[in-house]
């Protein structure tokens, strides 16, 4: 995957996302879920007033992970961001510059807009306006791939119009030499998701089949009732890696469940951020990262 001039730059990024150690860091909360993180982190919804001033504050939380001596390379191969992020500064420097000069971390950008309303059990992505000209940007921003999230509920039809979509966007990024993340959440809550997982690795595989030498692409995959389930894909000529999202399971549970799971790392965003305080100390900030991370490396090394 090359970028004209910046070849060799994505070239280094492709062997690291290919084969380093560590995992994924989504720190790619938008609009509608940035509240939550914002909660979570101890800033209450009455400590803002507008858009501006939450995304200001976001990105002055996303600042104090990605700057801090624990969040480094040698533990974290790449980091997801949102398109705000993308678009502001760490130090000085874009931030897609600074993860990857400053860090050694390979940045990628959520483009999806969120989702649709379900139908057939499931929800596809809202569309995408101007999507070519937002990859132009982020190649202009040094971006190495994308990302984006369709949610399944339940087996049957929803599954395959998700999976469709997916990739149907997948190869519009993979034009612009950008490397895209295909994510098909199934939700841990399903009644059936042993069931929607058997028909996600039919059409994944089916879909990864139609793919030419050139279209490499990331899947990133709930993690699944079956250990190995999607063991099939670590390998799969058309796949850079397999990723695991945490899905609304507790960091010591999704540790525990991709522990068993040979081939998948993590690409953790509630789970990573866990236990993260506005209030804390940096020396108590830098403490309770370090532990989030190392333990999030550790089930990923299986």
């Amino acid at each position: 995957m090359k970028h004209g001039s910046d070849s060799a730059r994505v070239d280094d990024m492709f062997t690291r996302v290919r084969s380093g150690a560590g995992f994924i860091a989504a720190l790619d909360q938008s609009g509608g879920s940035t509240p939550q993180a914002l909660r979570l982190y101890g800033i209450s919804e009455d400590s803002y007033s507008s858009p501006a001033e939450m995304f200001d504050l976001v990105h002055r939380m996303r600042t104090r992970v990605i700057t801090s001596p624990a969040f480094n390379g040698d533990r974290i191969l790449g980091s997801i961001l949102f398109e705000d992020t993308m678009d502001r500064e760490i130090d000085g420097r874009q931030t897609g510059e600074y993860l990857w000069e400053v860090k050694g971390i390979v940045p990628f950008l959520k483009i999806d807009k969120g989702l649709a309303a379900q139908a057939h059990g499931a929800q596809v992505m809202k569309p995408i306006p101007e999507l070519d000209a937002l990859l132009i940007r982020a190649v202009s921003r040094h971006m190495f791939g994308t990302k984006m999230r369709s949610v399944i509920t339940m087996p049957g039809p929803g599954l395959d119009a998700v999976v469709a979509q997916q990739f149907a966007i997948a190869r519009q990024v993979l034009r612009f030499g950008l490397v895209p993340i295909v994510e098909p959440e199934v939700d841990i809550h399903s009644p059936d998701k042993a069931g929607a997982e058997d028909q996600l690795r039919t059409a994944i595989r089916e879909e990864l089949d139609g793919l030419g030498e050139d279209q490499p692409v990331i899947l990133k995959l709930t993690l699944p009732e079956r250990d190995d389930h999607y063991r099939e894909f670590v390998d799969h000529p058309r796949v850079v890696r397999v990723l695991a999202l945490s899905g609304g399971y507790s960091r010591a549970d999704a540790n525990t469940r991709l522990a068993r799971n040979h081939g998948m790392i993590a690409s953790f965003s509630r789970a990573l951020t866990e236990g993260l305080a506005a209030d804390q100390t940096d020396a108590q900030f830098t403490a309770a990262l370090d532990a989030a991370i190392a333990s999030i490396v550790a089930a990923s090394r299986t």
